[in-house]
């Protein structure tokens, strides 16, 4: 199995990256070794793979641009194919639909959605659809000037997507039909004014759907009705410690693949938040936090056999591998840590 790390890599973000980096992995150990490093790109931020292995996808972080590579099968290596606007500015995620003849990309500084044809040889094709998402904007003056789409999830089914609008204090809900967006009967769900929706995640078996609020830090957790579309908010948890006071703004989510644990990145308080997920109702508790041994955890990732998290310190240049105690789901530090230039985003190729 590989991995594949995506970087920021330019001076206006500070940035100390290559590009992206190229890992084998040792899902036993929870160990990585680099193999390759694709340089001469601008800010890879986030990646996304197709089910065969066969190609990986980039958006260019501040740029207007996704970039398609094939992967060697034998060796894990990437090679170049092609690259493409997304006809916005700042592409911060982007994702398959189920048949993978299209990729959906979250404009995050245009306040757009776009729509990408993917041809059968992995070269990426023109957009096919842009969609605007439109609304009142939050009350922080810097962070919420305007509409700002961080993430476009898909539903397990593959027919919902929903996007975290940090900048509308809104989450928004899409059918996707025939390549096509197209706004479901719910269409949107608030959040707390200023909470900042990021990043979400689906429960694996049942219909909730968490959300990470990165501005004031929690939780929200909702119910979802698949036929419509519709969010129903269920409970809001903050993901930091009680005694923690300083300055902080979450990050990742994720949920283990049994559905009892889910796990929240914070960058101030640099630590992985652990809730029990209650298997009847979804709702959260907090567990435990455990530290991340570097600084601004912006993105974590539980390996496919969900033994490991890897957490990615943009600030510290530092992948830290943590490993999940059974039975309990919190991680414990398995003392292996990778030096890798202001890490962003890290995918498997699939076992």
């Amino acid at each position: 199995m590989y991995a594949y790390v995506g970087s920021r890599t330019t001076r206006q973000r500070n940035a100390r990256g290559e590009g992206i980096s190229v890992y084998s992995v040792d899902e036993n150990e929870g160990r990585i070794h680099l193999i390759q490093t694709v340089t001469g790109l601008i800010n890879p931020s986030f990646l996304a793979i197709n089910r065969d292995n066969t190609y990986l996808y980039t958006v260019h972080g501040d740029q207007s641009e996704v970039s398609a590579f094939r992967i060697d099968v034998k060796n894990g290596q990437l090679d170049f194919i092609n690259q493409k606007s997304c006809q916005g500015l700042n592409p911060v995620h982007l994702a398959f639909d189920p048949s993978e003849q299209f990729l959906v990309v979250s404009n995050h500084l245009t306040g757009t959605l776009a729509v990408i044809n993917v041809h059968q040889d992995g070269a990426l094709g023109n957009v096919v659809q842009t969609l605007a998402l439109s609304g009142n904007t939050g009350p922080h003056r810097v962070e919420q000037c305007c509409s700002k789409p961080h993430y476009n999830l898909f539903s397990p089914d593959g027919r919902l997507v929903i996007v975290p609008d940090k900048g509308l204090d809104r989450i928004f809900s899409f059918h996707f039909e025939g390549g096509k967006l197209i706004p479901s009967e719910g269409q949107s769900v608030p959040s707390r004014e200023a909470a900042g929706p990021r990043h979400a995640v689906f429960h694996p078996h049942r219909d909730f759907l968490y959300a990470i609020n990165e501005l004031d830090s929690t939780i929200t957790v909702y119910r979802v009705e698949r036929s419509t579309g519709e969010l129903k908010p269920q409970q809001v948890i903050t993901a930091l410690p009680t005694d923690y006071t300083g300055n902080s703004r979450a990050a990742g989510i994720a949920i283990s693949a049994d559905g009892l644990y889910l796990y929240a990145s914070n960058r101030g308080a640099d630590n992985i938040a652990v809730f029990d997920v209650s298997p009847e109702f979804g709702g959260l508790k907090v567990k435990g936090f455990c530290p991340t041994q570097g600084k601004t955890p912006r993105f974590f990732t539980l390996t496919p056999n969900g033994k490991f998290i890897f957490t990615l310190n943009e600030d510290s240049d530092s992948i830290v591998s943590l490993k999940i105690n059974p039975l309990t789901g919190i991680p414990e530090h398995t003392g292996y840590k990778n030096y890798s230039g202001s890490p962003v985003c890290m995918v498997f190729s699939n076992p």
